[in-house]
C-alpha cells in the first residue's frame, strides 16, 4: 500500500495517530490543570513506565493540554550530563519574560527576574543567549541550597503567575537522571508553591522506581503526586491503537493479522507503532493479511535490533553486558540477583557496583527488593538473538 499515507509513527516520542487506552490519564490531567487555574489544589503526576510505553508521549499530550488551558509551559528532557539548575533556567527566563508582557503581571515579572538573576549566579549557570537585564535580588534564591533557592525562585514565578491570571506547568522527562539532591529540591519546591495555593503544576515520566526514589527524598511526596502507570495495552486498546489509524486511511487488516500484532508486540505502544508501519508497508493491498504480518515482524525486529535495542546495547561495558547476557539466560524476568550472581559464578556483593551502574543507566530496575528487571521491554528476546 501506499507508503505516504502509512499513518504509524515509531518514533522517539512521536504522537500515535491513535491515543488509546490513556484517556484517565489524560483526564486527571486535564482536571488538575484547569482546577490549578481557579485557585484549586490538585495534585501533580509522575507517569511511571518502561521504555517505550509512551510516557514521553503523553508528557507531550499534557503539555498541549496545558498550553490550551492557559498555562505556560517548560519542557525537559532530563539528560544524565547536565544540572537541574542549567535545564531549569532558559525555561523560567522563557516563561517570565512572557508574564512580563502582562500588564497585571509586570512588577512581579521584574522581582521574579532578578531572583532568577541571584539563582543564574549562586549555581554558576551559564546564561549565553538567556542574558538578563536586571540586578540580582540580594538574599533571594542566591544562598547556593538549592532546595531553598528553588523554593523562593518557584514561589515568585507562582506569584507572577497567579497576578498575571496563567498558571505555569513544567513537565520533565526521564526524571530517574536527577540527583536525589535535585528530586529532593523539586519536591521541596513543588510542595512550597502548593502550600500557597499559587498556579504551578509539574507532570514527570520516568522509570518505575521513581515512586520510590520521590518516597525517600522527601516523605511527603505521596501526598504531592499521583503516579500513573504507564505499562503495555490491554488487547482491546492495542487493537484499537493499530485498527483505527488503518481505517481512518480508507483501508482495512484482517482479524487474523491484527491478533498477530498484539500478540507480537505485547501491547507495547511503541513496539505497536513499528509492527503497524511495517504491516502497512509491506501489504500490496488491502486488507493486510497474516501473511503480511510475519513478513513485517522480520523487518519490525531487524530494525528494533539496529537502533531501539541496539543503541542501549552500545552503552555498557563488557562486565555491563555479561551481566544483562546472564539475566537473559535465566529466561523472563524479574530475576533475582542472586540468580544471576550464581550464573556468572561470582558473589552479589563483588557485582553490587556493575548492578548499580546498569540501573544508573536506566537498563535495569529494582521492582522489588532483591529483584531487578529489564527497563526495555522484550530486551532478554534481544539478547538471546544476538
Amino acid at each position: 500500500m501506499d507508503p505516504v499515507r502509512n499513518p504509524f509513527a515509531p518514533g522517539a516520542g512521536s504522537q500515535p495517530p491513535e491515543l488509546a487506552g490513556r484517556d484517565d490519564i489524560v483526564y486527571d490531567a486535564s482536571i488538575a490543570l484547569q482546577r490549578v487555574l481557579i485557585g484549586r489544589h490538585d495534585r501533580s503526576q509522575i507517569l511511571l513506565g518502561l521504555r517505550g510505553t509512551g510516557k514521553t508521549v503523553l508528557l507531550n499530550k499534557i503539555e498541549q493540554l496545558a498550553e490550551d488551558h492557559n498555562h505556560l509551559t517548560g519542557f525537559i528532557e532530563a539528560p544524565e550530563n547536565n544540572s537541574l539548575p542549567n535545564l531549569l533556567y532558559p525555561k523560567l527566563h522563557q516563561a517570565l519574560r512572557r508574564m512580563s508582557a502582562i500588564e497585571s503581571a509586570k512588577a512581579h515579572a521584574h522581582s521574579a527576574l532578578r531572583a532568577l538573576r541571584g539563582f543564574a549566579s549562586a549555581f554558576n549557570i551559564s546564561i549565553g543567549d538567556f542574558s538578563i537585564s536586571v540586578d540580582p535580588e540580594t538574599g533571594t534564591a542566591d544562598s547556593g541550597n538549592l532546595a531553598f533557592d528553588l523554593g523562593d525562585l518557584f514561589l515568585r514565578v507562582g506569584e507572577t503567575a497567579k497576578a498575571g491570571g496563567i498558571a505555569w506547568t513544567l513537565l520533565i522527562d526521564e526524571i530517574q537522571y536527577l540527583s536525589e539532591t535535585e528530586l529532593s529540591a523539586l519536591i521541596v519546591a513543588i510542595h512550597r508553591a502548593n502550600q500557597r495555593q499559587l498556579p504551578i503544576m509539574f507532570f514527570g515520566a520516568g522509570l518505575p522506581q521513581i515512586a520510590a526514589l520521590t518516597g525517600e527524598a522527601k516523605s511527603y511526596a505521596e501526598r504531592l503526586f499521583t503516579y500513573p502507570a504507564v505499562g503495555a495495552l490491554d488487547q482491546t486498546s492495542a487493537r484499537i491503537a493499530v485498527q483505527k489509524p488503518i481505517e481512518s486511511e480508507g483501508e482495512s487488516i484482517a482479524p487474523a493479522a491484527l491478533e498477530l500484532i498484539v500478540e507480537r508486540t505485547q501491547g507495547y505502544p511503541f513496539f505497536l507503532q513499528e509492527w503497524g508501519f511495517q504491516a502497512w508497508n509491506m501489504a500490496m493491498q488491502s486488507p493486510i493479511s497474516r501473511q503480511d504480518v510475519e513478513e513485517a515482524s522480520k523487518a519490525a525486529l531487524r530494525r528494533l535490533d539496529e537502533g531501539f535495542f541496539r543503541v542501549r546495547f552500545d552503552r555498557l561495558t563488557r562486565k555491563e553486558r555479561d551481566y544483562v547476557f546472564a539475566m537473559a539466560a535465566l529466561g523472563k524476568g524479574p530475576y533475582r540477583s542472586s540468580d544471576v550472581a550464581e550464573h556468572l559464578g561470582e558473589s552479589t556483593q563483588s557485582l553490587g557496583p556493575c548492578r548499580a551502574k546498569l540501573i544508573h543507566k536506566g537498563m535495569i530496575y529494582s521492582p522489588a527488593y532483591g529483584d531487578i528487571a529489564f527497563t526495555v521491554p522484550m530486551f532478554e528476546d534481544y539478547l538471546l538473538r544476538m
